[in-house]
């Protein structure tokens, strides 16, 4: 069974950091494209950042470029998302989600296949 699981939110100040972790199992995790996607109160889900199957690659949405860091370690099967300078309109769900095998990073949501949970993000002003 695919599980991808969110880790690391939390309540944090304005201005503040917070780390957030997925990690993966059942699933082939170092030859998937990888995102993280976001929910905000009564907005759709976005596309932050997506990382390609090596690693080498990342794309960030233009809301968290410079602010956010997304990498993975293909050997512990963990995405990560570094979130600094936060904002109160950074708060949402934050999902992990695996993409398409082989792939560059990729912010068309119809490729992703598996998600995870979410863990709930919220910065205070």
């Amino acid at each position: 069974e695919v599980q991808l699981v969110e880790s690391g939110g939390g309540l944090v100040q304005e201005g503040g950091s917070l780390r957030l972790s997925c990690t993966a199992s059942g699933l082939a995790f170092g030859v998937y494209t990888m995102a993280w996607f976001r929910q905000a109160p009564g907005k759709e889900r976005e596309v932050i950042s997506s990382i390609s199957w090596t690693g080498g690659s990342t794309k960030y949405a233009d809301s968290v470029k410079g602010r956010f860091t997304i990498s993975r370690d293909n050997a512990k099967n963990t995405l990560s998302l570094q979130m600094n300078s936060l904002k109160p309109e950074d708060t949402a769900i934050y999902y992990c989600a695996a993409g398409p095998r082989y792939g560059g990073p990729e912010f068309r949501s119809t490729l992703f296949r598996y998600w995870g949970q979410g863990t709930q993000v919220t910065v205070s002003s």
